[in-house]
C-alpha cells in the first residue's frame, strides 16, 4: 500500500470491509444522571436581544439543549449554527467566559446568568461580525454532554459497526436544522454552520447529509482524521498530551475541567516518569473510560480510523452547500482536516465556485481570537478581523441574505508568512509533483550536513546518530508547559540545534528568493540498529545575522511532523524493520506558502522524538506501544541515507 497519494475512496472501502465491531455505548461512564432542561425565553427590556433555552427534540425523541439568541426586532434574517462539546451556555455568554480548546475543556458554565444587556457583548468578538448584521445565533450541546440527552460518544462515526448507538452528528444536525426553521418564526429559513476543532467536526458531519436549508458552512481547523494528522495521532504517532483532554472530556457529562495530578510542572518529566502512554493513563484513572480503552486498542489505521475519515467520506458525496475549508499556516492541534477536505472535494467543483480553502497566519482556532500576532511574528493588521469582516462575511451573506451581492471570494485565500500579505489564488497548489503549474524539486539531505539540488554520487553512505528513550528530544525549550501551546510551531529551533541525537543539513545562503506554496514530501532513506522508530522532519528558514535584533539567526519553523516508521509500508498492518537495512519512510509534511529570501538558508533537522507531545517510540517492535514495557525501550543508531540510489531528500513545492 502505498503511504503518499492514497487512493481514499479505495481505503475506505477496504477498511469498511475488515473493520472490527466492538460496540461503544458511551464515551462517558453511565453514573452521571443530567438534570432535567426546561425550556425558557429571557429577557430584560433593557435589553437588545431575547435568549431562548430550547431542548430540541432529535428523531428517535432524544433532547438536544440549544441557545437561541435572537436580536430584538429580528425579522427575515439568518440563522448562525454551531454545534459543540464544550457547554452552549458558554458558547453564547462568551464574552464572559472564555472558550477554551485542545489540551483544555471549557469551564463550567452559569446558565440563565446575562452580564451585559448588549448581545454584542454577551457574545463576544468571533460573533461581532453576525451580531452587526443582526443575525439570530445559535449554540447547541451535542448529544451527552452538559444539557443535553443521550450517551456521548467522543466525535463518533455514522451511525455503523463503530456507533451503535442509532444517532450520529449528521442526523442531528439534520433535525436540529429542521426545527430551527419550523419554531424560529424571526428568521428567514436560511441556515449557516460555523465552529472550530470539534466544533468544525460536526459541520463537516453535517455536510455528509445536509438539509435543504443549511446554505453555507465554514469548517474551521475540523477535526477531520484524528490519526493521520488531527488531534490523537500524526501518521501515528500518539500526541501524548491529548490524554489530559480525553480525561476532561470523557470523564462526566459536564462541570469543571478536573485535570490529572501532574509529578511536576514541567511535562517532560512528569511523562517520562510515568513510562508508556497506557502507564500514564492508569495511574490517572482512565480504565475507567470508554474511549480511552477504544484509542488504546486501536493502534494502527484500522476501520475504527477510517469509518471516522471525513475527507475520505467525502469524496463520495455530492457537492451542495458552499463551503469554506480553513486552517491555521501553524495549528498546533488540527493541521490535516481542513487542506485534505478542501483536496477530497475540489474535483467536483467544477465552476470553482463551490469549495473554497482559507489558511492564515495562525495557531489553532485563532481565527475567533485578534490575529495581529503569532510568537515573534507581527501581521500587517489584524488577519483575523479582516478575514471575518471582509471574506466571511460577505460569503456568508451571498447565500443567507435575499438581495445580498455576490462576494468577491477567491477560491483560495493563503497568507504569505514572508512576505506579510494575503495572497489570492484560483487553486492550490501552485507547485507539486505533477498537475501544478510549477513542479516540485528535491533537496537532498549530503553526508556533509549540507542540502543540495544535486543527486549525491559518491562520499559517506550515511549520517547516524544515537536515540535514546531515556532522554527524548523535547518539543519546546525545557520546563514543558501549556504557557507556550499556541506558539510552538513557531519556536526557534536553536535549542535543539547541535544536539547529538538531532541531525542538521543546511544550505549556504541563497542568493535569490525561494518561493515554496504547496506540500514539502519527505523521502527518507533510514534504517535503524533496532526494530522500530520514530522520525520527525523539520523544515528551517534561517534568518542571517543581519536580520533585525529578535530575528538573528532565528530558526524558524515554516513545516514539520513526525511520522512512526513502522507504519512504512501499510497504514493498517505494522511492520518491522530489519536492522541496519534502509528503507524509504515518506510522508507529506504541513502546507507551506513561503518564501526564503536572500541571505537567508534553508534547513532540515530530522529527529526521532518530539516529546512529550508524541509518546516515545520504544525503538523495539512491540505489537502495542501503548503498553510497551520499561525493559522495550532501548538505544538505537538511526541511520539517514545519502549514496546514489538510496538518497534522502525533500521534495520543495517550488514556484518559478
Amino acid at each position: 500500500m502505498k503511504l503518499h497519494g492514497l487512493a481514499a475512496a479505495a481505503i475506505f472501502a477496504a477498511g469498511c470491509a475488515f473493520a472490527q465491531t466492538t460496540e461503544i455505548h458511551n464515551d462517558i461512564p453511565a453514573s452521571f444522571t443530567p438534570p432535567k432542561q426546561q425550556a425558557e425565553t429571557v429577557t430584560k427590556p433593557e435589553w437588545d436581544y431575547t435568549k431562548r433555552v430550547e431542548m430540541v427534540p432529535m428523531r428517535d425523541g432524544t433532547k438536544l439543549y440549544t441557545v437561541i439568541v435572537i436580536p430584538k426586532g429580528a425579522k427575515n434574517v439568518p440563522l448562525i449554527l454551531t454545534r459543540t462539546p464544550y457547554n452552549a451556555a458558554s458558547r453564547a455568554a462568551a464574552a464572559r467566559t472564555p472558550i477554551a480548546t485542545g489540551n483544555a475543556a471549557s469551564p463550567e458554565r452559569g446558565a440563565g446568568k446575562q452580564d451585559s444587556a448588549h448581545m454584542i457583548d454577551e457574545l463576544g468578538l468571533a460573533d461581532e461580525v453576525f451580531v452587526n448584521a443582526g443575525w439570530i445565533r445559535v449554540y447547541q450541546d451535542v448529544r451527552g454532554k452538559y444539557g443535553s440527552e443521550g450517551p456521548y460518544l467522543m466525535t463518533p462515526p455514522q451511525v455503523g459497526p463503530y456507533n451503535a448507538t442509532g444517532a450520529d452528528d449528521t442526523m442531528d444536525a439534520y433535525d436540529t436544522i429542521d426545527w430551527l426553521v419550523k419554531h424560529v418564526p424571526e428568521s428567514n429559513g436560511r441556515v449557516g454552520m460555523l465552529g472550530s476543532s470539534y466544533e468544525g467536526y460536526t459541520v463537516q458531519m453535517a455536510l455528509l447529509n445536509p438539509h435543504p436549508a443549511l446554505k453555507v458552512a465554514l469548517p474551521e481547523s475540523p477535526m477531520t482524521d484524528g490519526w493521520m494528522g488531527d488531534d490523537w495521532f500524526h501518521y501515528g504517532a500518539f500526541r501524548e498530551t491529548m490524554l489530559d483532554y480525553i480525561i476532561g472530556q470523557t470523564n462526566q457529562r459536564g462541570g469543571a475541567y478536573r485535570a490529572p495530578k501532574h509529578i511536576s510542572e514541567d511535562q517532560y518529566t512528569t511523562f517520562l516518569h510515568y513510562g508508556s502512554s497506557g502507564d500514564y493513563a492508569r495511574a490517572n484513572g482512565m480504565d475507567q473510560l470508554p474511549y480511552w480503552k477504544t484509542v488504546e486498542s486501536h493502534p494502527a489505521y484500522d476501520g475504527f480510523w477510517q469509518a471516522q475519515a471525513l475527507d475520505k467520506i467525502s469524496i463520495e458525496k455530492p457537492l451542495t452547500v458552499p463551503t469554506m475549508w480553513l486552517q491555521g499556516l501553524w495549528d498546533q492541534e488540527d493541521m490535516w482536516g481542513a487542506i485534505h477536505s478542501y483536496r477530497a472535494t475540489e474535483p467536483k467543483d467544477k465552476n470553482n465556485s463551490m469549495n473554497y480553502l482559507v489558511m492564515g497566519p495562525w495557531f489553532h482556532s485563532q481565527v475567533n481570537r485578534e490575529g495581529r500576532a503569532l510568537g515573534p511574528f507581527v501581521w500587517d493588521g489584524d488577519t483575523t478581523q479582516y478575514f471575518r469582516r471582509e471574506i466571511m462575511m460577505p460569503f456568508f451573506s451571498q447565500y443567507l441574505v435575499d438581495g445580498a451581492p455576490k462576494a468577491n471570494t477567491p477560491p483560495v485565500l493563503i497568507y504569505n508568512t514572508s512576505a506579510n500579505h494575503w495572497d489570492r489564488f484560483d487553486k492550490w497548489p501552485l507547485s507539486c509533483g505533477s498537475g501544478c503549474e510549477s513542479s516540485a524539486k528535491p533537496i537532498y539531505l549530503t553526508a556533509n550536513g549540507t542540502l543540495s539540488w544535486d543527486a549525491p554520487k559518491g562520499g559517506e553512505q550515511y549520517t547516524a546518530y544515537t536515540s535514546d528513550p531515556a532522554k527524548p528530544v523535547p518539543y519546546l525549550p525545557r520546563p514543558v508547559s501549556e504557557d507556550h501551546w499556541r506558539t510552538w510551531l513557531v519556536t526557534d529551533q536553536r535549542f535543539v540545534d547541535g544536539r547529538p541525537d538531532v541531525l542538521t543539513f543546511i544550505t549556504e545562503p541563497l542568493k535569490e528568493p525561494l518561493r515554496l506554496s504547496g506540500t514539502p514530501v519527505v523521502n527518507l532513506m533510514a534504517s535503524t540498529s533496532g526494530t522500530d522508530s520514530d522520525f520527525a522532519v523539520k523544515l528551517i528558514d534561517v534568518y542571517p545575522e543581519s536580520a533585525p535584533d529578535d530575528w538573528k539567526g532565528y530558526e524558524l519553523p515554516v513545516s514539520l511532523d513526525i511520522f512512526r516508521a513502522r507504519y512504512r509500508k501499510s497504514f493498517e498492518k505494522p511492520e518491522a524493520f530489519k536492522p541496519n537495512e534502509p528503507e524509504r519512510v515518506k510522508f507529506d509534511l504541513p502546507q507551506v506558502n513561503h518564501t526564503f529570501e536572500p541571505g537567508h538558508r534553508i534547513m532540515v533537522q530530522v529527529q526521532s522524538t518530539l516529546f512529550p507531545l508524541y509518546d516515545r517510540n520504544p525503538q523495539t517492535f512491540v505489537p502495542n506501544i501503548f503498553d510497551a514495557k520499561p525493559e522495550d525501550y532501548k538505544k538505537a543508531e538511526q541511520r539517514i541515507w545519502h549514496e546514489s540510489g538510496k538518497a534522502s531528500f525533500i521534495e520543495l513545492p517550488v514556484v518559478k
